[in-house]
């Protein structure tokens, strides 16, 4: 009896053996791994890409964009102020949850859909910081007041006449701060120059640009300061028509070509590395912010300058370091000038 109880329990152990060896060995339990969230951003335009100036920069920005991250990209031009709304809810509704709204008009638009669509995240421009800015907005602020400070210490030095002149298209906000930001730099200079401004009500209409322009050079401006679009090509037939040697500044893109014996450089804007630089926040969960333009963040001052003595470009170097170093603060003044 007693054997049989030993053999009984000697089988028991080589089964419970048995029974562990041959059990299917448990995989550890892996955690989800997050995907990375695929973006499509679209663009929208004021104007057409092939203005060579302001929509032409968006596009670039869009392009190289694309080429430098791979993101799906679409953009619609010449869109309207009333379109803007529907425009922008097509796109979300066709998957694109990155929307750029290229143009100060269309700020209050963009703000307010991004409001309504929290998943969506949108990309404004404008001159002046929003209040309460939903989580879900970019905001690049365009201080186009920082530049002109720039181009109006070069046109001061560069003038032989002590007047200068200034040519914008609408009585805007920002083209104020243009016009605060030259007097600022004259009048830091400590230059005896006088600077004349006119706005032409329109900033793509060449004819009334030109009208404007030959009125300034017949008061003695040596240095026309144009703050246009399209409106440029009057600007330098003017210049090119004067008996008098007279300068021209421009914005946006290098426009040498059209008035060589003439130019003195441009405002030079670039979307491209802002747009990249707000794309990787965006990627790295940063979904909204505010995105100032400088002479260190899209922002230069065409070199070499054209048609002046070299002394005039260092000196604008000197007077550009100092902005971005802080030594000099540009004012951001939009009140109206009388």
């Amino acid at each position: 009896m007693r054997k049989s109880k030993v053999l009984l329990m000697t089988l028991v152990v080589l089964l419970s053996l048995l029974i562990t060896q041959c059990a299917p060995a448990v995989a550890p339990v892996e955690e989800p791994v997050e995907q990375a969230k695929t973006y499509k951003l679209a663009a929208i335009f004021p104007g057409v890409i092939t203005d060579a100036d302001y929509n032409t920069l968006a596009y670039v920005g869009v392009s190289e964009l694309q080429k430098a991250t791979g993101i799906e990209t679409a953009y619609s031009e010449s869109v309207a102020v009333p379109d803007v709304d529907r425009v922008m809810r097509e796109y979300v509704d066709a998957g694109y949850n990155i929307i750029w709204t290229h143009g100060g008009q269309f700020v209050t638009q963009t703000a307010d859909l991004a409001k309504q669509f929290p998943d969506v995240v949108f990309i404004a421009e404008g001159d002046a910081p929003l209040e309460d800015s939903p989580a879900n907005l970019w905001f690049i602020d365009r201080n186009f007041q920082v530049g002109f400070y720039g181009i109006g210490a070069v046109a001061a030095k560069a003038s032989k006449t002590g007047k200068i002149g200034y040519v914008g298209g609408l009585t805007l906000p920002f083209s104020y701060a243009e016009a605060h930001a030259i007097q600022q730099a004259v009048s830091d200079l400590g230059l005896d120059v006088e600077v004349k401004m006119v706005w032409a009500g329109d900033f793509n209409d060449p004819t009334k640009a030109r009208q404007v322009a030959d009125a300034l050079i017949a008061e003695g401006c040596d240095v026309i300061m144009g703050s246009l679009n399209l409106g440029m090509f009057g600007v330098f037939e003017a210049v090119k028509a004067s008996s008098n040697k007279v300068l021209v500044t421009a914005k946006y893109s290098d426009k040498a070509s059209y008035a060589p014996d003439n130019y003195l450089t441009s405002l030079i804007y670039d979307f491209a590395g802002p747009l990249k630089a707000i794309y990787a926040k965006i990627q790295a969960g940063e979904t909204g912010g505010y995105y100032p333009l400088g002479f260190d963040t899209g922002v230069i001052i065409q070199t070499p300058l054209m048609n002046v003595d070299e002394t005039v470009s260092t000196e604008m170097e000197a007077v550009i370091n100092d902005v971005i170093s802080g030594k000099i603060t540009v004012v951001k003044d939009t009140s109206e000038i009388k």
